[in-house]
């Protein structure tokens, strides 16, 4: 075992301590994150308009700063972005992150010299984490790939800004320079097919051993690998034996991987956004990511299905239940405020706390009351292929509300790369699974309201077309498991095969 390879193991025996410190007493925790966060932000524009002087504890906090997501927080970022100081956070922000807006275009996401380490330290925590769990710490030897969006920066009133990833790509520590691919020049291409392209280039012939990245982008690097050498990807990186992902469950896409790459490998799933880190894969036997309860930011959660309810409560950390679906609501040292970050989460474990993501607020299909979210179709699907030799690269699921005939159904779209022989009965296989978890839908299909699920297949790479049209090819963009309407769904259509 090499030097580099033991202080790893060193390390990650140190950090597994740290964390288990916190973990073990997290109320205490948070409330000690909150209490910071307050005295640190009172004389802030925010602090003083929200009479944080005057807060002493989570009531005070309801009572004085409501919910809000980033549209009704958007004047006080306006000014930050403006160049004014001591705005939301004190100072001035180190970064914006820039993502893509809802309703007004561009989002600005400020990321703060209080916030940004947050984000490297805990992405090594993960790794670190695996670390300390199965003893293989080899792969620190070999390279490194992080797909990710371009480390070139713009900049507003002495501010710069770009994707967070980008960002990120600055803070690389000096020991893992010499392994990180692909090199600065290829990560700083912006259009995806000739960055994927030139990545492969790079690391053809390289020995890589750990690859992260958004599943389906990864996807797509390794077909071209596979295209352009004729190999699975496990025998072409023969030491390759961890994959890193966020943004979206690895499940779906799981069989593909593993056809690509001939062999199982470990995984390490993360949960980071523009607007924190907030949960990585802590155990390779346990269900869920260990939230991330020291790391500058106070979570709130309120239950999903009372979201829009007038004062709906916001729970704390010691009053949250095992597998009820709750949107996160966070208050950061970047000078976020009981601010909805859009996503919904479950808890698989109270002791540690570990969330999945169940899906986005806005994700969902509720077209006749039947509450469907990206965790029951991703199940669903699951169940589906489990045991055949199906294989899917992409989907995406839509209601279909006015068909020429007949009830209205919900609408699988779906890029297969090993079809069913039976998609009639495939489909039936889904309709039976979803309506094993969400009882509305059942009690539709019963009710002859809806009528079963249908499958429509559509035509190789339909997917990434439609990605490519939306200008979101690439990068951390992800398809939506669902969606309440039909826009992606009549894109796609137009592929069917």
């Amino acid at each position: 075992m090499s030097l580099k390879a033991v202080a790893a193991k060193i390390f990650a025996s140190y950090i597994s301590r740290k964390t288990n410190a916190w973990a073990n007493n997290p109320v205490q925790t948070q409330q000690k994150v909150f209490r910071n966060l307050i005295e640190q932000a009172k004389f802030t524009q925010f602090g003083k308009d929200h009479e944080f002087g005057n807060i002493a504890n989570h009531s005070d906090f309801i009572r004085r700063v409501p919910v809000r997501d980033y549209e009704e927080l958007k004047p006080y970022v306006e000014k930050a972005v403006a160049g004014e100081e001591n705005i939301l956070w004190k100072g001035r922000p180190l970064y914006f992150a820039k993502t893509s807006g809802t309703t007004s275009g561009a989002k600005y996401i400020p990321l703060t010299k209080e916030s940004m380490p947050f984000h490297i330290e805990s992405a090594r925590n993960a790794i670190l984490h695996y670390i300390h769990e199965t003893g293989n710490a080899d792969f620190v030897n070999g390279k490194m790939i992080f797909l990710q969006g371009s480390p070139v920066l713009d900049e507003k009133n002495g501010v710069k800004f770009g994707r967070l990833s980008g960002i990120v790509a600055h803070f690389v520590p000096a020991y893992l320079q010499k392994n990180r691919m692909p090199s600065w020049e290829t990560n700083c291409i912006e259009d995806w097919e000739t960055k994927v392209n030139a990545i492969v280039d790079e690391t053809v012939n390289q020995d890589m051993s750990v690859i992260s990245g958004i599943p389906s982008w990864v996807q797509m690097y390794f077909e071209k690998l596979k295209e352009r050498t004729g190999k699975p990807v496990g025998e072409l990186f023969k030491n390759f034996n961890l994959f890193i992902y966020g943004g979206v469950n690895y499940e779906p896409y799981r069989s593909k991987f593993e056809s690509l790459v001939g062999r199982k490998v470990d995984s390490i799933e993360l949960f980071p956004a523009s607007e924190g880190f907030f949960a990585y894969q802590d155990s390779q036997s346990e269900k869920g990511m260990l939230l991330l309860l020291n790391s500058g930011i106070f979570y709130e959660f309120i239950k999903a299905a009372e979201f829009y309810e007038e004062n709906a409560r916001r729970y704390t950390i010691g009053e949250v239940e095992l597998g009820v679906n709750y949107v996160m609501i966070i208050s950061t040292n970047a000078g976020l405020w009981a601010y909805n970050i859009g996503d919904t989460i479950q808890f698989t474990s109270l002791n540690p706390y570990r969330v999945i993501v169940s899906g986005r607020l806005q994700h969902y299909i509720s077209a006749f009351g039947e509450h469907v979210i990206a965790k029951e179709v991703e199940e669903a699907l699951r169940e589906a292929t489990t045991g055949t030799d199906i294989s899917i690269s992409e989907f995406t699921v839509a209601p279909q509300i006015t068909p020429s005939g007949g009830l209205p159904y919900h609408e699988w779209f779906v890029e297969f790369d090993a079809p069913p022989t039976d998609i009639g009965k495939f489909a039936a296989s889904i309709d039976v699974a979803m309506r094993k978890q969400n009882l509305y839908y059942d009690d539709l299909i019963s009710g002859k309201v809806l009528r079963p699920a249908m499958v429509t297949c559509v035509s190789a790479g339909a997917f990434n077309e439609y990605m490519k049209s939306q200008g979101k090819l690439g990068g951390q963009n992800k398809i939506p498991r669902l969606s309440n309407d039909r826009k992606i769904a009549d894109a796609l259509a137009a592929n069917r095969r």
